[in-house]
């Protein structure tokens, strides 16, 4: 019932149609009244044959418009005279035409190129992301929120979930890792951004030394022999063992060019290569990586990710003004920013967004045509009848308002050309 109820609701008459309606009605009696008075009182004064005239053909312009707009949605009076009901018996043609339309004039790839070019996305981003927040802006971005928050309660979290988990797992799989790291690594190198991680590594090591000297002197007694144990010299060796590791350590800090850290630069750079080109090193890395996305503990890491983006998401849709007031904000804006000096980036997401429309044009065109026309085919008559006639029926009033005073004054002409005459 609460269907049906909308159902009619949305397909009565909006109330300027219905005003339209009383006052084109409205007129066409009163013409119907100002005759009657007028052949009435025509033979008392000569004027009120013009009125007669004018009320007269007035009549005939206001019938013949009411027949002819009538007549597009259903039959005049109920009598099913031939041509008439016009809507409703060719609905099914007009969803055709209609879909072939729009695949011929909207979803054409050329057509949609040649207006996509004309939209600078980029740019909007810049204005939405950069500029403050006026009244129009703010009830934009609440409208477009409150959307974007009522889509995510309102699908399934788990199978929402899985479905992000999914993509970022399917992806994962794709990217080839290992030329990826290799070119950075050798970039690293190229630009000498590797130093500092091989300061902090050989830093680490001299802590752990100092931190493990015990354990270091326990196993340099227990590999002595009883002799050297029985003399002392084991605590000796020990001694120098320490001594020279931490020498060693401290030299390689120093020593930017020193052998060992020359031959830890060779061995990055060979790791380089190798994760770029050699078919073994990049075949494990690749079985490395689909185990760890086969991991379970990945996957709960997943599930995780996407549940603090979810709740991310959510509150900034419920209050996006103070998420932009945030560090959300100032990192927004700081991308707008730099959005707006770099014209190759803009022209990068401007060739972007176009290719997607054309892509999404070639791709879904036939689909979204089969839409349309199936979507009006399933319409009853009494529906698309009363859709239309909502949407142009005001305009059809008005034709016949301006039927009904143009036949008047075409009335008028013709009784004061017999009356010169």
């Amino acid at each position: 019932m609460p269907i049906a109820s909308a159902r009619r609701a949305r397909e009565a008459p909006p109330p300027a149609l219905r005003r339209m309606r009383l006052v084109a009605t409205g007129l066409l009696v009163f013409m119907a009244a100002v005759f009657l008075a007028s052949r009435q009182l025509a033979p008392i004064h000569p004027g009120w044959g013009f009125v007669q005239a004018f009320s007269e053909a007035a009549m005939v312009g206001g019938l013949a418009d009411w027949f002819a707009v009538t007549a597009l949605f259903r039959h005049p009076l109920g009598v099913p005279i031939p041509h008439t009901a016009i809507v409703p018996r060719n609905k099914d043609r007009i969803g055709d035409t209609l879909a072939q339309f729009l695949r011929d004039n909207f979803l054409i790839p050329v057509v949609i190129a040649r207006r996509m070019r004309r939209l600078d996305v980029a740019a909007a981003i810049v204005r939405w992301l950069t500029d403050p927040p006026t009244a129009a802006g703010g009830r934009f971005r609440q409208g477009a929120s409150k959307l974007v928050a009522q889509v995510l309660e309102g699908l399934d979290p788990a199978r929402l979930g899985g479905m992000v988990k999914s993509g970022l797992a399917n992806w994962l799989r794709r990217i080839e890792l290992s030329p990826i790291t290799g070119q950075l690594l050798k970039a690293a190198i190229a630009e000498g951004r590797h130093r500092p991680l091989i300061e902090g590594a050989i830093a680490w090591a001299g802590r752990a030394l100092a931190s493990n000297d015990e354990l270091i002197r326990a196993m340099v007694h227990e590999r002595a022999g009883s002799i050297l144990r029985w003399t002392g010299l084991d605590e000796t060796v020990a001694n120098k063992l320490i001594d020279g590791l931490d020498r060693l350590l401290a030299d390689m800090v120093e020593d930017a060019e020193h052998p060992l850290r020359i031959k830890l630069d060779e061995g990055l750079d060979r790791l380089a290569w190798d994760l770029q080109y050699d078919p073994e090193t990049r075949a494990r890395i690749e079985g490395l990586k689909a185990e760890l996305v086969a991991n379970p503990a990945m996957q709960r890491w997943m599930d995780g990710l996407w549940e603090q983006a979810r709740g991310r998401l959510l509150s900034i849709a419920r209050d996006p003004e103070a998420a932009m007031a945030g560090q959300i904000g100032d990192m927004l804006r700081q991308i707008g920013d730099t959005l707006r000096g770099d014209v190759r980036l803009a022209r990068s997401i401007n060739r972007f967004v176009r290719r997607t429309a054309v892509g999404t044009a070639a791709a879904y065109g036939d689909g979204i045509v089969r839409l349309v026309s199936e979507t009006v085919r399933g319409w009853d008559a009494g529906t698309i009848t009363s859709r239309l006639e909502n949407a142009v029926g005001r305009d059809l009033q008005y034709i016949r308002v301006n039927g009904t005073l143009v036949g008047g004054l075409v009335g008028l002409a013709i009784h004061s050309i017999d009356v010169l005459l």
